[in-house]
């Protein structure tokens, strides 16, 4: 009788809980699908033999499509781009210099090598008429790159023969 009992209750599997576990998944990924935004802008740097230590604050990137994109930096983190229409250049810049001390008062454009030159003069004449330096972003060469861990390694102090280290 005992085995009769055992073997109804096998037979009668709740599906239930199976069913709750799915639904929950549902529901989880479709609340982390919604959280997943672009957070990178795919811009490809010409190339250039000169780097500068400037650290901008504020940035303006140019995408192959001529579409404009702003971030601004704090202490801690950078934020997400933001469009940048042309029309609203000028209150960016505008806003960038009254906003930030005299030693950050800059910003960087990082334009694609694809964008006309005519479009990043735009951007630097809108940051002349403002009275903010604009630098133009690039990324090194392989050359510049060697030069610059050569002379890190010259700055390093040699170690003292003869003495444990």
């Amino acid at each position: 009788m005992a085995l009769k009992r055992q073997h109804e209750s096998m037979s009668m599997f709740s599906m239930a809980s199976m069913t709750d576990v799915i639904f929950l998944l549902l529901i989880f990924f479709m609340v982390t699908s919604t959280f997943v935004s672009p957070s990178a802008l795919e811009v490809n740097l010409p190339q250039s033999s000169q780097t500068t230590s400037l650290k901008p604050t504020s940035r303006i990137y140019i995408d192959s499509l001529q579409h404009m994109w702003y971030t601004t930096a704090d202490s801690l983190k950078e934020s997400e781009p933001q469009p940048l229409p042309a029309d609203e250049l000028d209150a960016f810049l505008t806003q960038v210099k009254t906003e930030s001390d005299p030693a950050h008062q800059f910003v960087a454009v990082h334009a694609d090598q694809a964008v006309p030159y005519g479009k990043i003069v735009e951007v630097l004449d809108a940051g002349s008429r403002v009275g903010l330096k604009v630098v133009l972003a690039t990324k090194p060469t392989q050359a510049s790159i060697d030069r610059q861990a050569a002379q890190e390694e010259a700055q390093q102090p040699a170690p003292v023969q003869g003495l444990p280290q």
